[in-house]
Order: structure tokens, then C-alpha cells, then sequence
């Protein structure tokens, strides 16, 4: 019994070993190649390079860009005025000089500001002196920066029961940005959600958009998300190799196997972790930390 565990151990190492190996022969940015039922590594940059620059900021996206990193991740929400904007938080207090411009709007929600206001914000002074004045980015800029440059977009909407609507605003915003044209749709552009209900309202209006759900549904309830997604994106610390081995057991909404995407892995250790279980992607604060740690194993 000892020594089939032993080579059991050692075989499973191996197999890890030789996995990361593929992914060090790729270079800077790529989407690395993961093999096995992995399929490809995707590696996402969260709110765009979040530990380098203020989060879900252009500036972000800039700095995952200069990195060398394709996939870029964001929160979409909705101003008083209608208006998608780019921002993770229901609240402006964290990531803006909120209370400072508008000392007696409290509690300071991002849906009782319209985009004028919310313009007005330093979004990027809390993070560092350097990044003093940049600003709340609307979805419409936003996009425009992650399509100069040539970005792919994991695109979250968030808190979708405080805005009805919100995702076929989104959707059409998309549209009119041409993100719903076939090469966009090949490859570019994932659409998720922590919502299962917002998530089948965007399968029904745009069933050619992939979608990804946030969270881990049970073993025995995959098959009802597999209806209107394409992805399964848990915490790290939910997952196993059993789980997600059972995850791609199963056609998403677009007939291939369902993928995951685990967040948010920063460090070494955890990525390793994280690929031996078979992840398709990672989503991380720290990209180049996950590129570093994949390519020197």
C-alpha cells in the first residue's frame, strides 16, 4: 500500500512537472498551454494589472498591456443617470476621493452619483501619488483603450439586482462598440457574472456571447449551468483536481467542455496548485508573478 502511494505521488508530481514544462516554452503573454483536459492557460489579469496600478483603472489596462498580458478583467456599474461605468465597489468610497469632493453624500453608492459626478473623482491617488488624477473610467472609454490595445475582456457585471436592465445595456454598448462581431466573439470577449439569473438573461439576448459563472455550484447542479455557460470561475480555495475534473465532464452552453478559471492566484504556490488541478485559467492580482512562477518550475 506504501509503495503504491509513493508511486502514485511521484507520477502525479511528474505529470505537474511536465505540464509546466509546455508552459515554459511559451513565451511572455502568451496564452501558455497547459495540455491535458486543461486545455490552455489563460491567464487574466484582475481589474487589469491590479497590483501595479489602481484597479479597473486605464491605467490598468495599460499596465497589463506594457506587461505583455492579452487578458484584462473588469466590474461594470451602473451611475444615477444611466451610465456604465468601471468600477469594482458599490460604493466610491475605497477607490476615490469621494468623501472629500462630496463630504454629505453619504453612504456615497455609485447608483446615486450620475457619470459627471463620478468624473469629477480621483481614482487613482489612493494607490499612489503617481497615479494622482487619473479617473473613473466609463464602460465606453474603457473599451476603447482595451481595443487599442488588442486586449481580450473578461467582462464582470456586477451587482446586476441593483440596475435592471443592465445587462442588455451592456450588451447593446458592446454592439455598438462592434465586441459582437464574429472576431470578437471568437476569442476576445467572456462575459460573467456572480448572478446565474443575469447570466441566462445575457445567454437568451446574445447566445453567442461566453459566459462564465463566479462561484462553485454543487457536483450534482453543473448540468442546469451548463445550460448558459461556459465557464465555471470558483475561488482557488474551493478547488480540488476532482472538482474541476468534473466540471469539464460537462458541455457548456456553446458545446464544448466547461472550463474554470480560479481566482485570485498571486503567488507561486498557489499557481502550481492550481495547474496540477487543471485549470483552463488563472485570474490574478500579480500576472507576471504567475508567468514567473509557470515558466521557472
Amino acid at each position: 500500500m506504501h509503495t503504491r502511494a509513493v508511486t502514485a505521488s511521484i507520477t502525479a508530481l511528474l505529470g505537474i512537472a511536465a505540464l509546466l514544462g509546455i508552459v515554459a516554452l511559451l513565451p511572455p503573454g502568451s496564452d501558455a498551454r497547459a495540455g491535458g483536459s486543461a486545455g490552455w492557460l489563460t491567464v487574466v489579469a484582475h481589474r487589469g494589472a491590479s497590483a501595479y496600478a489602481p484597479e479597473n483603472t486605464l491605467a490598468s489596462i495599460d499596465k497589463a498591456a506594457a506587461l505583455g498580458f492579452r487578458w484584462v478583467e473588469n466590474d461594470v456599474q451602473r451611475t444615477r443617470d444611466g451610465r456604465l461605468v468601471v468600477i469594482h465597489d458599490d460604493n466610491l468610497q475605497r477607490t476615490t476621493d469621494v468623501r472629500r469632493v462630496f463630504p454629505d453624500r453619504s453612504p456615497w453608492k455609485v447608483k446615486d452619483f450620475t457619470a459627471a459626478e463620478i468624473a469629477r473623482l480621483d481614482a487613482g491617488k489612493w494607490f499612489g501619488r503617481s497615479y494622482a488624477g487619473t479617473r473613473v473610467p466609463t464602460l465606453k472609454q474603457y473599451m476603447r483603450e482595451v481595443e487599442h490595445n488588442h486586449e481580450k475582456l473578461l467582462l464582470e457585471i456586477k451587482n446586476p439586482g441593483l440596475y435592471p436592465g443592465i445587462e442588455r445595456q451592456t450588451l447593446d454598448l458592446l454592439g455598438k462598440e462592434g465586441w459582437l462581431d464574429r472576431s470578437h466573439l471568437a476569442g476576445r470577449l467572456i462575459v460573467q457574472s456572480f448572478s446565474a439569473d443575469s447570466l441566462r438573461i445575457v445567454h437568451r439576448l446574445a447566445p453567442a456571447v461566453r459566459t462564465g459563472f463566479l462561484g462553485t455550484p454543487s457536483v450534482a447542479s453543473l448540468h442546469r449551468y451548463a445550460d448558459f455557460t461556459d465557464l465555471v470561475n470558483p475561488p482557488y480555495t474551493a478547488l480540488s483536481r476532482g472538482y474541476v475534473s468534473a466540471v469539464h465532464a460537462f458541455d457548456g452552453a456553446h458545446g464544448r467542455p466547461l472550463e474554470v478559471f480560479a481566482w485570485t492566484v498571486d503567488d507561486a504556490a498557489t499557481a502550481w496548485k492550481v495547474v496540477g488541478y487543471g485549470v483552463d485559467g488563472v485570474i490574478t492580482d500579480r500576472p507576471d508573478v504567475v508567468r514567473t512562477a509557470l515558466a521557472g518550475f
